[in-house]
């Protein structure tokens, strides 16, 4: 039977005795010196009684350990990946900083712009919050009472006597065994590893905890500033916020591991792009190219392309986007520090595309194949070849101006055969004039499927695999507009 208010009852160490009656050798055998106490509120998660506590970011890790080793005892984990922790870690280092100008903030003390400066760097965002960790204490009962439990005690409020919270004593031997959260556990160290090398050699990391864009170079006074007082907000007053659960079993604890990481429902692209304001890319695209440009958004396409608005879907001008700055299929990992400084050259693109004849007009998907994402992401590969690429050529600055110029031009309509190459006889294709494409085109080769899409009704519909299309479609288009092949550039 739960006591009231949620305390808990005296719990009965090993031996049998209470505490005030231990002896030194049973004390020894329960592992209950160098205690420590931790200020938690106790509720019971569909009845099933848990700690909530706030612990030191620096802290949680000396505390805590992750069932994904054999050799640490039963597994209820899976593998770390390295690279998922190494993302938290530098969205972390963010948050420290915005802990450390916050705390600034709260005793009045000036913000010299060097914080926003180097959160800037990383990567700005209006907020940063991590959820709670999920642990379970193994070595105890169910619920943490009775014998071998945990000692708590009650902390009232002095002037109406309530519970205002509960003071529990851990011990060596009581290990938050993380259930949820290795990857901010592995992140959080990553973080402060970062922190300490910073402020002890002076420099940015070149390996290891590299965190920051600026590999290998000096930390200047004003961010050495910075650095320590994230440093200090990770020792003091940043904290991380756990979900302790009591003497789970292996079985039990697998079960919750499962429970948290697959019962969720994952949010959809659209509306995730819709709502990040951190990663730089959808920034672009809320500010740049759907505010300054005026390129309508949506988060909601119609099958129908006659109930077409012209608008483009989010998640599509993600993807479009990627290619252009990253030559990647998703924005993941992109920075500012490499983002800002080719702003420009993706602002001239849509420029030019906001020129093509139908494009962002209602039922623009029946009007021109320039409102297909697949095309655009053909355009959008060919400013990354011509701008970003390491093997662009030389005169490669020449070579996109001329694309951009020519591109308006284009006969983007259903109705152009470029579109059909490879449903059409060789006959037809020398009827249309594309007989210099083929030296455009990668080699057909018998048995290798070439499909991208077909003629259906009136309409040019390409096919579903993006990946594949939209290369051959570029080939296209540098043919279209007099820029060399693909292929004559890698030769």
């Amino acid at each position: 039977m739960y006591p009231k208010n949620g305390e808990m009852p005296t719990p009965i160490v090993s031996g049998g005795a209470t505490r005030g009656g231990q002896s030194l050798d049973s004390l020894l055998d329960s592992g209950d010196v160098n205690e420590t106490a931790f200020n938690v509120f106790i509720g019971h998660n569909l009845g099933h009684r848990v700690f909530t506590m706030s612990i030191p970011f620096r802290k949680f890790k000396e505390i805590s350990a992750v069932a994904n080793d054999r050799e640490a005892g039963p597994l209820a984990q899976r593998p770390l990946n390295e690279e998922h922790a190494k993302k938290l870690a530098v969205y972390m280092v963010k948050g420290l900083i915005s802990a450390a100008k916050m705390r600034r903030i709260a005793a009045n003390h000036p913000v010299p712009e060097i914080f926003d400066e180097l959160i800037q760097v990383l990567g700005k965002q209006p907020y940063f919050s991590l959820q709670p960790l999920v642990c379970n204490i193994r070595n105890v009962p169910p619920g943490g009472s009775g014998e071998g439990g945990i000692r708590g005690d009650r902390n009232e409020d002095k002037k109406t006597g309530e519970t205002a919270s509960f003071k529990v004593f851990l011990s060596e031997r009581h290990t938050l065994w993380v259930v949820d959260g290795q990857h901010r556990r592995h992140a959080a160290d990553m973080a402060m590893t970062f922190l300490e090398t910073v402020r002890k050699e002076g420099k940015y990391p070149g390996k290891g905890a590299v965190l920051f864009p600026e590999k290998g170079k000096p930390v200047s006074e004003a961010e050495m500033l910075v650095w320590n007082e994230a440093y200090e907000a990770a020792r003091q007053f940043a904290t991380l916020t756990v979900e302790v659960h009591l003497g789970l079993d292996i079985e039990q604890e697998r079960q919750l591991f499962h429970d948290l990481n697959r019962l969720g429902k994952k949010v959809d692209a659209s509306l995730a792009f819709q709502f990040d304001g951190s990663n730089p890319i959808t920034l672009f695209i809320k500010d740049k190219l759907s505010g300054e440009l005026g390129i309508a958004l949506t988060d909601h396409e119609p099958k129908d392309w006659s109930q077409d608005t012209g608008a483009i879907l989010l998640k599509d001008a993600v993807a479009i986007n990627a290619i252009a700055f990253l030559n990647k299929g998703n924005v993941s990992g992109a920075t500012p520090a490499v983002i800002e400084p080719r702003e420009q050259v993706v602002i001239d693109l849509w420029s030019r595309i906001n020129e093509i004849p139908d494009f962002g007009s209602h039922q623009a998907k029946e009007k021109t194949v320039a409102a297909q994402p697949v095309v655009l992401k053909a355009m959008a590969k060919i400013a990354y070849d011509l701008n970003f690429s390491n093997r662009r050529p030389e005169n490669s600055d020449e070579l996109f101006q001329q694309f951009l110029e020519r591109l308006p031009s284009v006969d983007f309509s259903h109705e152009n055969p470029i579109w059909n190459y490879y449903g059409l006889t060789q006959g037809k294709r020398l009827g249309a004039g594309l007989d210099g494409l083929a030296d455009y085109l990668p080699e057909e080769v018998p048995g290798v499927n070439r499909d991208i899409g077909s003629m259906q009704g009136d309409f040019m519909r390409f096919g579903a695999k993006h990946n594949d299309i939209f290369p051959i479609l570029g080939d296209m288009l540098r043919w279209a507009t007099g820029l060399p092949s693909r292929r004559a550039s890698a030769d």
